[in-house]
């Protein structure tokens, strides 16, 4: 008997289909490629790529505006899974390494008002140029500046270098984005790997610490938003994307993610689909899905979670040394 909601996710975007295909329809490989390469000839994928400037921009801002700059239309193509060696993806890529890389290794937009790298956009921009298959040794130094980065507690925080702040804890939302920059630096067999490795188990454990969305002192909620599942996620770390990027390293199931995952079933609509939550604003090119809608993004990484999660062995110890927290 059919699936009507597998059916209804390839019934969507080309971007959506490829990765339906990959991970929950179990189709051959030559078919996911065919599909996979569709993204940068149709639907969004399609329409980004069209958007890119002359001079390998998109608007004419590096960061900003969100979600229009060159950075996050990048994030953007890298979510959608535009194919690595992408001209137009890899000119804009050594554009943000050429207007960003600074002495400490790390990416500076804004050399003019601080002296150190921002540790939040040097995830980001790490992730995207390892995604699309950039050669260039500055790539090294991302992920080294990243590995130095790490705080005692195992997490990362853009308001823990000196010149953006003095925060003591690691955030959530720069964690994530440190992780998977570090995984596509890994992936791509950057010389910096086993650092890369060691950084990640602390980060992982870090998130695991805090059961994903709570605080390790109280147990309570950190914030309600992290509950809220949101597609494009841009800078902002949820719970799905927490538990999203746990299935795409092959982490072991942990029991602390427990929590997470009964968060993730609770939100399951009678239908078998999940709604887009929650929506980041800032100037868009084109709206993906519309809040308060049923959403094949949240779907599609909703079920893959819950395959990963059902199949996959439940590890009861921590995969590292438990981090200081402070």
């Amino acid at each position: 008997m059919a699936d009507p909601v597998l059916e209804w996710l390839l019934d969507g975007d080309a971007a959506i289909r490829w990765q339906v295909l990959r991970d929950l329809a179990g189709a051959a490989g030559r078919t996911v490629a065919r599909e996979r390469q569709r993204v940068a000839e149709t639907g969004w994928g399609a329409r980004l790529l069209a958007l890119q400037r002359p001079d390998g921009r998109w608007t004419r801002g590096i960061y900003s505006p969100k979600w229009t700059s060159t950075t996050y239309t990048l994030v953007l193509l890298r979510r959608l899974g535009l194919p690595p060696g992408n001209p137009q993806a890899q000119r804009g890529c050594r554009l943000l390494l050429d207007k960003g890389c600074w002495t400490d290794g790390g990416i500076n937009f804004w050399q003019r008002q601080h002296d150190r790298s921002e540790t939040c956009v040097t995830g980001m921009v790490l992730a995207v140029v390892c995604w699309f298959g950039l050669e260039d040794p500055r790539i090294d130094g991302l992920a080294q500046n990243l590995v130095r980065q790490q705080m005692a507690d195992g997490g990362w925080n853009c308001r823990a270098t000196p010149g953006y702040g003095r925060a003591t804890h690691g955030s959530f939302h720069t964690t994530i984005s440190a992780l998977e920059g570090l995984l596509e630096y890994e992936r791509a067999g950057g010389r910096a790997g086993s650092a890369a490795s060691r950084a990640a188990r602390a980060g992982r454990e870090f998130l695991l610490a805090h059961r994903m969305f709570r605080s390790y002192r109280t147990g309570a909620v950190v914030k309600p938003e992290m509950t809220r599942f949101s597609f494009p996620p841009r800078w902002h770390y949820d719970v799905l994307r927490g538990l999203d990027y746990f299935r795409d390293c092959g982490a072991a199931r942990d029991a602390r993610l427990v929590d997470s995952i009964e968060l993730v079933e609770k939100r399951r609509q009678p239908d078998g689909r999940w709604l887009l939550q929650n929506r980041y604003p800032g100037k868009t090119f084109f709206e993906l899905e519309q809040v308060g809608e049923p959403s094949r993004w949240n779907t599609l990484r909703c079920l893959r979670v819950l395959d990963w999660w059902k199949n996959g062995q439940l590890n009861l110890k921590p995969s590292c040394k438990t981090p200081r927290l402070v």
